[in-house]
């Protein structure tokens, strides 16, 4: 593995699980000194206590935060650069979404701000806070959702992650000035706790063009290059991240029982 973050200090919010904690795990193995936010403080001190070690340079560290709360989320960046007297790298991988009803089926209002404001209010915090300390070659990677460029239910965590799409362009604009980048990673579905505590993730395999679920590692692999030196003629993009899912409709089209051919399976019947 490469050194891209040799000297670097990155804070990956929601750090202690899935896509989060394979990020810390990618940008440790890079060589970055990576502090650990997350709101559960236990899961992410696990998270941190199973990393490999490494010779040189600071080691790994948790400090609480949550993103819904802007004094948790200035804490956090505050500690990090107590601790490190820096910060290079912001990664906001917290947020989710919960089994709930749609927004024309009873969804009420105070569902809807929730959904929003986890997924969308809470990484502008995370920005609004980090972004001040980063240096000319910062960058800010945040974890957005193929819900967010294509209709796959979840109204109200969709909307929001569409919200990041257009929250990273016009940030672009305004930190690239200063040299900061930012971006977004939108995944499709990632075998991460969220779906293996409620349902089998291989048995949306077949819609995936690839063939597979994503795996959180192939997450971490696109935000540690968005946020390294290697893109740093890019900013104010979305990356899907999806094994071909927003490629087109053929996948779920075979899947149906379709064969290679929509027109010519059409025109069989």
């Amino acid at each position: 593995m490469t050194g891209r973050f040799e000297g670097r200090v990155a804070l990956v919010t929601g750090g202690a699980h899935g896509i989060g904690a394979a990020t810390v795990r990618r940008l440790h193995d890079e060589g970055a000194t990576v502090v650990v936010a997350d709101v559960d403080p236990d899961a992410a001190r696990r998270a941190v206590d199973a990393l490999p070690p490494r010779a040189g340079g600071a080691p790994a560290s948790v400090v609480g935060c949550d993103i819904r709360d802007s004094a948790s989320v200035d804490a956090a960046v505050a500690t990090t650069l107590e601790r490190h007297g820096r910060l290079d790298v912001l990664v906001g991988v917290a947020g989710g979404t919960g089994v709930h009803a749609g927004l024309l089926d009873g969804m009420d209002d105070a569902t809807w701000a929730a959904g929003v404001d986890l997924n969308l209010a809470g990484p502008a915090r995370c920005v609004r806070a980090a972004a001040p300390h980063l240096p000319r070659g910062g960058a800010i990677v945040l974890v957005g959702s193929v819900n967010g460029l294509q209709a796959f239910g979840d109204e109200d965590y969709s909307a929001a992650k569409a919200g990041l799409v257009s929250l990273a362009q016009n940030l672009a604009v305004r930190l690239g000035r200063r040299g900061v980048r930012i971006n977004v990673v939108a995944p499709g579905t990632v075998r991460t706790r969220v779906w293996t505590d409620r349902a089998d993730p291989d048995r949306l395999a077949p819609l995936y063009p690839l063939g597979r679920v994503g795996e959180p590692e192939d997450v971490a692999a696109a935000i540690a290059f968005l946020a390294s030196d290697d893109a740093a003629w890019i900013t104010g993009v979305t990356l899907p991240v999806d094994g071909g899912v927003l490629a087109g409709p053929l996948a779920h089209f075979e899947t149906l029982g379709g064969g290679g051919d929509p027109a010519a399976d059409v025109s069989d019947r």
